[in-house]
């Protein structure tokens, strides 16, 4: 594992995953969520994005968090190993909630900054509508991988703590 993309919906803890993983494989971790909003809410264009990942890409090492379809092809082309963290909407309603509740009032370690942590009716609809509106394409992005990609499935805490684990011990 060298180069490492997790995805999945908002809630599902991929920050989290990559902070662990960087920390047990000692690989740089990138946050698009940092990468790509820029203070005060304001999203970069898609040609920023991508300019932006082409450099990190062309890295020999990276963990690059975080969904954005966009760049979704740019990140699948380059990454040996793909996590896909794909867990019940109630528990990403919850546990975007619970960080909501965590950071009220402050920027996360994972966003840019100048963006305090927010929630509304939009966010919490992409969220509940994220399997319908996005796994498809990420389905159809899982299927062309080739026999020297890693697809990595993880679908509650225990699973991830077992792969965790068997890093550790690695």
């Amino acid at each position: 594992m060298k180069k490492i993309m997790i995805i999945g919906s908002p809630g599902t803890g991929k920050s989290t995953l990559g902070r662990q993983l960087e920390d047990t494989l000692s690989i740089k971790l990138y946050h698009l969520d940092k990468l790509f909003w820029k203070p005060h809410w304001e999203m970069s264009t898609k040609h920023e994005q991508q300019t932006i990942l082409s450099d990190i890409v062309e890295k020999e090492f990276w963990i690059i968090d975080g969904n954005y379809s966009s760049t979704l092809d740019i990140r699948m082309k380059q990454a040996d190993t793909i996590i896909y963290l794909k867990k019940a909407r109630l528990v990403c309603l919850y546990q975007v909630l619970k960080r909501v509740i965590k950071y009220r009032g402050t920027t996360r370690p994972d966003m840019q900054e100048d963006c305090p942590e927010k929630i509304n009716i939009e966010f919490i609809k992409w969220i509940w509508h994220f399997p319908k509106n996005h796994e498809p394409l990420i389905d159809e992005y899982l299927n062309q991988l080739t026999h020297k990609q890693t697809l990595i499935k993880l679908t509650n805490k225990k699973e991830i703590t077992i792969f965790l684990n068997t890093l550790g011990r690695g």
